[in-house]
């Protein structure tokens, strides 16, 4: 959407990923709100490249809750689909086994402790020495596509309005508010920002004024192989219990990370060939199926802050500048909840939705 030489709203979202658009979401009829997303299409980079599934443990112990509160707003609307994850060791894996399943049945997460005969009936395939492992029935496929697509259709129903090739060039914070000035020479005035800005987030805090919180894009590998047997339909979600790779079915193919976290800057990622072969080698350790091709790699950015808990709320020091950001691989599976939170915070007030009774304090951008 191109827009007006200038224009003027209550809050202008720097990025139109999920963060951005499930904030405009959940902010539709509260305030007027202007979407400003650097390329083409909305969702081009993390949203867009995710391998995503809703595993309630996935991210730890501090992205738990925002998980957990999610699920029913995924079920609910559609856009998820029953998968079950199985996390899977060796004999020396016993004791980090242990230590999951303790660490997350605290926190009330369901999970049954399989042997090998168990995990062998799921995998067809899985080598011998794979011998100890935990399944959760609760994981699913997220339909991101859908989701994404649903938070902004929520948005621009509520009157939110999204610019694209519209990067964020200058910002001049001032009595009123915010003076935004995008690459194009067009203004947009707010009177709060908000940075979703997901790899770029530093780079939007430097533009506006604002001391960076030292957010970090991570490179995360995906390939689709095809490959002999063929991936079965009900295949789990399969997880090295110490993350160095995990694989899903996807319509016949399958889908494969090397769990990778290499560190990179805020760029169009691309896939590294060294990463594509120890996937490859990963798997070929973890089961005897024949790889016969790789049919497409991506890589993507995930961007964490330094204590890896994503990031909502006010700055400490710039009035005016909200930080929506830092939400790593887990921003897709915890948006529902994630965005009734920074809402609640942006305006103010408790949470009302999925986030409702979730302690904001871990995530809030003033713990910086």
């Amino acid at each position: 959407m191109t827009g007006a030489v200038s224009e003027n709203c209550d809050i202008a979202i720097v990025g139109a990923g999920m963060a951005g658009a499930s904030l405009a979401a959940s902010l539709a009829g509260e305030a007027s709100v202007i979407m400003l997303e650097a390329e083409d299409v909305a969702g081009y980079h993390a949203t867009g490249r995710s391998a995503a599934f809703w595993e309630e443990t996935y991210g730890g112990p501090q992205v738990f809750p925002l998980t957990v509160a999610s699920g029913p707003y995924l079920r609910e609307g559609g856009f998820l689909t029953p998968r079950g994850a199985l996390h899977i060791g060796r004999a020396g894996d016993v004791e980090a086994i242990e230590a999951y399943v303790a660490r997350f049945a605290a926190l009330g997460a369901n999970m049954e402790r399989l042997d090998q005969a168990k995990m062998a009936r799921l995998v067809p395939g899985l080598k011998p020495e794979w011998v100890d492992g935990t399944w959760s029935e609760s994981c699913c496929d997220i339909d991101v596509g859908a989701l994404h697509a649903h938070f902004l259709s929520r948005a621009q129903a509520g009157g939110a309005l999204l610019r694209t090739r519209a990067k964020l060039a200058a910002a001049e914070r001032g009595a009123q508010g915010w003076a935004l000035r995008l690459a194009d020479g067009s203004t947009v005035t707010a009177r709060i920002l908000v940075n979703a800005a997901g790899a770029w987030a530093d780079e939007v805090a430097r533009i506006a004024g604002a001391q960076p919180i030292g957010i970090a894009p991570l490179r995360r590998t995906v390939l689709q192989l095809r490959c002999s047997p063929e991936a079965p339909a009900d295949l789990p979600l399969v997880l090295d219990i110490n993350e160095t790779f995990y694989f899903k079915p996807e319509s016949g193919r399958l889908w494969l990370s090397p769990h990778d976290e290499t560190p990179s800057p805020a760029c169009d990622a691309a896939p590294d060939e060294l990463d594509v072969a120890l996937a490859i080698d990963r798997l070929e350790q973890a089961v005897d199926w024949r790889v016969d091709a790789v049919e497409r790699k991506w890589a993507g950015l995930r961007s964490f802050a330094p204590d890896r808990a994503p990031i909502y709320g006010f700055d400490a020091h710039l009035p005016g500048f909200f930080w929506c950001a830092g939400q790593g691989g887990f921003g897709i599976q915890t948006s529902p909840a994630a965005a009734d939170m920074a809402v609640a915070l942006l305006l103010g007030r408790d949470a009302v939705g999925p986030a409702k009774g979730i302690d904001p304090a871990p995530y809030r951008a003033d713990r910086f």
